[in-house]
C-alpha cells in the first residue's frame, strides 16, 4: 500500500475517507439524482393497482322469535377462540367459495383473471422449447382460482374476533366489489349449514322421540306395578299409606298414654287424702261430681237446722238427734260417693294402660311393614327415577324438535357473523408508491456509491495511515527484573544537587532503562512463586485497571487468581463482577455474609474476584483483623492473591499485609516519575524490600509464555 511500509502498523483516517466521499460529491449527487429519477419514472410506467377492504365480525346469532327457555340458546354463548377464528379464515380463503364468487362476478369473462388466455410470443416460444408448462392446460376455473388468490388477502385482526377481506385489483370497482360479494356469499353459506344442521337434527329427532315416548309410557307402568305390589300406595308427596299409618298410632299411643298418667294422678290423688283424713273437698274430681254437690247441699241444710234448733233445744232432744243422724248418714254417703269415683278413675287408668298396650302391639307390627315398605321404596324410587330421567330426555328432545323444525320452516336462522365494514371504490392507488420508491432508491443509491468510493480509498491505501511510535519501547529493547526497590533512592538522592542534574541528563529515564509492562511483573510473579501481592494505584482507576488485566494475564498462564477489591472506587469489581451489587468483602468483614457467598467469577477470564461489597465500611473496619486470616485462607485455595488497595499509602497498607510476606506492586500507568519515585521511596523507609513497579501495556512481540521459554 502506497505510504505505508510493510512492517508498519497502520490505521484507518476516518478524516480521509470522508475528504473522498466530498471530493467526489458531483459523482455521488449525480448518481443519487439518476437513480431517483430511474425509480421515478418505472414507478410511473406501472399500471397501478387499488385495494380495497370488507370486515366480518364472527359471533354467535339467534333468530329473534328464540325464547329464554328455547334449549338452543346455550349455543349463543359459544367462544370463539384463536383456532375458531383460523377456521373461518381458511373458510373465507376455500376454493368452493372463490369459484361462487368468480361465477356470480362472471369472472372468467375478465382479461385479469385470465391473462394466461391470451399468452405472448415470448411464453409461447418457452412452452414449445419445453421450458415452461403450457397454463392453457388448466381448466379456466383453476386459473382464475390461481389469479384470484395472488389477489387476495385474508386475514384475522389482532386481538380481535374481526376477520378482514382484502383485495387488489386494476379496476378499482372491482376492487371494492370482490370483498363485498365474498363476505355474502360466506353468510349464506353459514346460514345454508344452520338451516341443513336443522333439517338433519329433525330428522334425527323423529324416531328418537318415538322412542323415547314408549320408553317413558313403559318406564311409568313399571312405577305404577311395582307401586301396587308393594302396598306403596300414596297419600302425599312424600308418604305412603304404611307411613301415614304408623304416624297417626304413634300420635294416638301419647294421646292414651297422657290420659292414663292423668287418670292415675287423680286416683293416687284421692286415695291420698281418703288415706290421710284430709278433706276431699278440694278435689276436682270430688267437687266436680254431680252427687256429691248433691250430697253437699243437703249436708248444708241439715247443718243449717242443727244450728237453728241447737239455740232452743237441748243436744239430746229427739229431733235434735234425727238431725244429726240424718247428718251422719249424707256423710257416710259421701264417703261412699268419694270411693266410687275412686274407683272410677281406677278404672280409667286400667282401661287406659290396656288400650296402651294394644297400640304399642300395634305400633310395632306397623314398624315392621314400614321397614319393609322403605326396603321395597328404594326399588320404586330407583324406577320413578328412570322414568323421571326419561320424560326429561324426551321434554329436551320435544323443545330442540320444535325449534328445528320452526327455523326450518321459517328460513331463519341466521350465520354466526355479520359485515361491519364493507369495502368502498378506493381512489388512490395502494401500489406503486412512486414518492416511497423515489426516496429509498435515491437513499440507496447515494449510500452504495459512498461505500464504493470508501472501499476504493481503503484497497489503494490512501485511507491508511501508520500508527505513531511514539511512548512504545524499542523492539530491541532487553526486558530486565521490574525490581526497583534497591534503585528508587538513587534517583531521589540524584535529585538533590547538580550531580543529580547531571545524571539526569546522562541517564534515561526509569521507564526507557526497565520492561516494567504488565507482563513482565507477570513472568516476575510466576517465576519467583509469589503467592500474596499487594498493588497500590496512586494514579487512581488506571492503575486498578492494570491490576485488572494483570490478573487476568495470570490466569491465562492457568494460575488460580482471586482479586480483593479494597479500593476506594471499586474499579476492580465494576471491571470484573457480573453485579456491582453483590456481597464482597466489606459483608465479610461485617460478619453478614458466609466466606464462599463472597467469591465470584470473573465476565472475561477464569480469574475470581471478592468484590467491594455494599456493606457499611465503618463497620467494616472494625473487623479488619480479620482481614489476614482471610488472605491465608484464600492463599491455601489460590495459587496467586492480589489485594487492589487503590491510592493507599504505606501506613494503610500495613494494616492488611505483613512486610515479610508480601510483594508490593505500585501500579502506576500515566503517572509521572516523580510520584512514582515518591511511592517507591515511602514503601522502601516503611521496611517493605519487595517493591514491584508496573506501568501499564507492554512490549509488541512474543507471548507470555515465549517470553518465559526464552
Amino acid at each position: 500500500m502506497s505510504g505505508v511500509g510493510g512492517q508498519q502498523d497502520v490505521d484507518i483516517d476516518l478524516g480521509g475517507l470522508f475528504r473522498a466521499i466530498w471530493q467526489r460529491r458531483a459523482r455521488v449527487m449525480l448518481a443519487t439524482v439518476g437513480a431517483a429519477a430511474i425509480a421515478f419514472g418505472a414507478a410511473k410506467m406501472i399500471a397501478p393497482a387499488y385495494e380495497s377492504e370488507t370486515r366480518v365480525l364472527i359471533e354467535s346469532r339467534e333468530p329473534e322469535f328464540s325464547g329464554p327457555n328455547q334449549l338452543s340458546q346455550t349455543g349463543s354463548d359459544r367462544i370463539f377462540d384463536e383456532s375458531g377464528i383460523a377456521s373461518q379464515v381458511q373458510v373465507l380463503r376455500s376454493a368452493d367459495l372463490i369459484k361462487q364468487v368468480a361465477r356470480n362476478m362472471k369472472l372468467h369473462e375478465l382479461e385479469e383473471f385470465d391473462p394466461s388466455a391470451q399468452p405472448s410470443a415470448i411464453s409461447d416460444l418457452l412452452v414449445m422449447l419445453g421450458l415452461k408448462k403450457n397454463p392453457l392446460d388448466l381448466p379456466p376455473e383453476e386459473r382464475i382460482l390461481k389469479e384470484f388468490n395472488t389477489k387476495l388477502q385474508v386475514y384475522q385482526v389482532e386481538k380481535s374476533r374481526v376477520i378482514a377481506i382484502a383485495f387488489t385489483s386494476k379496476d378499482p370497482k372491482l376492487a371494492a366489489a370482490i370483498p363485498n360479494e365474498m363476505a355474502e356469499v360466506y353468510l349464506s353459506l353459514q346460514s345454508g349449514a344452520k338451516l341443513d344442521s336443522n333439517s338433519e337434527a329433525s330428522r334425527w329427532l323423529e324416531p328418537e322421540i318415538a322412542n323415547l315416548r314408549e320408553k317413558v309410557r313403559e318406564a311409568e307402568a313399571r312405577v305404577a306395578a311395582y307401586r301396587a305390589e308393594s302396598g306403596l300406595l300414596p297419600t302425599g308427596e312424600t308418604e305412603n299409606f304404611a307411613t301415614r299409618q304408623l304416624t297417626d298410632i304413634s300420635t294416638e299411643l301419647a294421646r292414651v298414654r297422657g290420659e292414663r298418667a292423668n287418670a292415675a294422678a287423680r286416683a293416687e290423688g284421692v286415695r291420698a287424702a281418703l288415706a290421710d283424713g284430709r278433706s276431699v273437698d278440694t278435689l276436682t274430681d270430688i267437687v266436680g261430681s254431680p252427687m256429691i254437690q248433691r250430697l253437699k247441699e243437703n249436708q248444708a241444710g241439715l247443718q243449717a237446722q242443727i244450728a237453728d234448733m241447737s239455740t232452743a233445744l237441748l243436744d239430746g232432744h229427739p229431733r235434735l238427734k234425727g238431725l244429726k243422724s240424718q247428718l251422719e248418714g249424707i256423710q257416710a254417703q259421701i264417703r261412699a260417693e268419694t270411693r266410687k269415683i275412686l274407683s272410677s278413675l281406677d278404672n280409667e287408668a286400667k282401661v287406659g294402660q290396656l288400650r296402651e298396650q294394644q297400640l304399642l302391639q300395634q305400633l310395632n307390627a306397623l314398624k315392621a311393614q314400614s321397614a319393609q315398605a322403605g326396603e321395597e321404596e328404594v326399588g320404586l324410587r330407583a324406577l320413578e327415577r328412570e322414568a323421571a330421567a326419561q320424560r326429561q330426555l324426551l321434554e329436551t328432545y320435544l323443545a330442540r324438535y320444535r325449534e328445528a323444525t320452526s327455523r326450518t320452516a321459517a328460513n331463519a336462522t341466521p350465520a354466526d357473523a355479520r359485515v361491519i365494514s364493507n369495502a368502498v371504490v378506493p381512489t388512490v392507488a395502494s401500489f406503486p408508491k412512486v414518492v416511497p420508491i423515489t426516496i429509498v432508491a435515491a437513499l440507496a443509491s447515494f449510500l452504495i456509491t459512498c461505500v464504493v468510493i470508501m472501499l476504493g480509498e481503503l484497497f489503494s491505501g490512501r485511507a491508511l495511515r501508520p500508527v505513531s511510535g511514539s511512548g512504545k519501547m524499542s523492539e530491541t529493547a532487553t526486558p530486565t527484573t521490574p525490581h526497583v526497590a534497591d534503585e528508587a533512592p538513587a534517583p531521589v538522592a540524584a535529585a538533590e544537587g547538580p550531580a543529580g542534574r547531571e545524571r539526569e541528563e546522562q541517564e534515561p529515564s526509569i521507564a526507557a532503562e526497565h520492561d516494567f509492562s504488565i507482563e513482565s511483573v507477570a513472568e516476575h510473579l510466576l517465576g519467583n512463586d509469589i503467592r500474596v501481592a499487594v498493588s497500590v494505584s496512586p494514579g487512581g482507576d488506571e492503575g486498578s485497571t492494570a491490576t485488572v488485566m494483570l490478573a487476568r494475564l495470570l490466569a491465562e498462564e492457568e494460575r488460580k487468581v482471586v482479586v480483593i477489591d479494597l479500593s476506594g472506587s471499586a474499579c476492580p469489581t465494576r471491571l470484573m463482577a457480573q453485579s456491582p451489587h453483590l456481597p464482597g468483602i466489606t459483608n465479610l468483614l461485617s460478619g453478614e455474609v458466609a466466606f464462599t457467598d463472597t467469591i465470584h467469577a470473573d465476565r472475561f477470564s477464569e480469574a475470581h474476584i471478592i468484590p467491594q461489597g455494599d456493606a457499611d465500611p465503618h463497620a467494616a473496619m472494625r473487623g479488619i483483623e480479620r482481614l489476614q486470616m482471610i488472605i491465608d485462607a484464600l492463599r491455601n485455595a489460590y495459587d496467586v492473591v492480589l489485594v487492589e488497595c487503590g491510592a493507599a499509602d504505606a501506613t494503610a497498607v500495613a494494616k492488611v499485609a505483613r512486610r515479610e510476606e508480601v510483594e508490593i506492586i505500585v501500579s502506576a500507568p500515566s503517572v509521572s516519575e516523580e510520584k512514582i519515585i515518591e511511592e517507591l521511596t515511602s514503601f522502601g523507609e516503611a521496611g517493605y524490600r519487595d517493591i514491584v513497579l508496573m506501568t501499564g501495556g507492554g512490549e509488541s512481540g512474543p507471548d507470555l509464555r515465549d517470553r518465559r521459554a526464552a
